[in-house]
């Protein structure tokens, strides 16, 4: 793609991520998602990844997506429709919160039951806190896309808390679990959702998938 064409494609996509977004559909069970209708793109991590502030800084809004400094506090799988041409899909952060273990178990069979029975969902974004990298639960779910040939590519967030010379190391161990894995794209995304930083590129990445 030539610069020109990457300029384009990136104004395209600032523009879809400015337009019309609209939350429509919230489930908190397996058997009470929506029909499927646009291809969908899901935002996954562990709880307080900063999935809602993701959400929130793609479509530039401020209180979009649920944003919490209480882990675990998303608790259904909240579904935005992204100008008649994308389903953003946040759903609720997996490996802590504070809730009795049978909850927890429940959200996270849901959580897993939607990943499983999508037929129109493209691409997860699986998000990682940048100064955490991939965590036991982070692999389990990497493991439970692979056996369900779900495409997905780890998102770093939060890479504004990281001193410019842990940033290279970060981004390597992410890159390098994400080559175990067989439905992991090998490109890492770099996110900070405070500072904006790579930010248009992921947008570009995600429209391109409603084409």
């Amino acid at each position: 793609m030539t610069e020109k064409d990457s300029s384009a494609a990136e104004e395209a996509a600032r523009k879809l991520f400015a337009g019309p977004c609209d939350f429509i559909w919230g489930a908190t069970s397996a058997d009470a998602l929506p029909p499927e209708k646009l291809v969908e793109v899901a935002f996954v991590g562990r709880s307080n990844a900063g999935k809602s502030s993701l959400v929130n800084a793609l479509t530039g809004r401020k209180s979009l997506a649920r944003v919490s400094q209480t882990p675990g506090a998303t608790r259904q799988i909240n579904f935005f429709n992204l100008g008649d041409r994308l389903m953003l899909v946040d759903l609720p952060g997996y490996g802590f919160a504070k809730r009795s273990k049978t909850e927890a178990q429940a959200w996270q069979e849901m959580i897993f039951a939607y990943l499983r029975g999508r037929a129109r969902l493209r691409r997860v974004a699986l998000l990682i806190d940048a100064r955490r990298g991939p965590m036991d639960t982070d692999i389990q779910v990497m493991d439970l896309l692979d056996r369900a040939a779900v495409s997905y590519g780890l998102v770093l967030t939060k890479i504004d808390e990281l001193k410019a010379a842990e940033r290279p190391r970060a981004l390597a161990g992410a890159a390098a679990e994400a080559a175990k894995h067989t439905a992991a794209l090998a490109q890492v995304q770099v996110t900070s959702a405070l500072t904006g930083e790579g930010i248009p590129d992921l947008r570009t990445h995600l429209a391109a998938l409603s084409q």
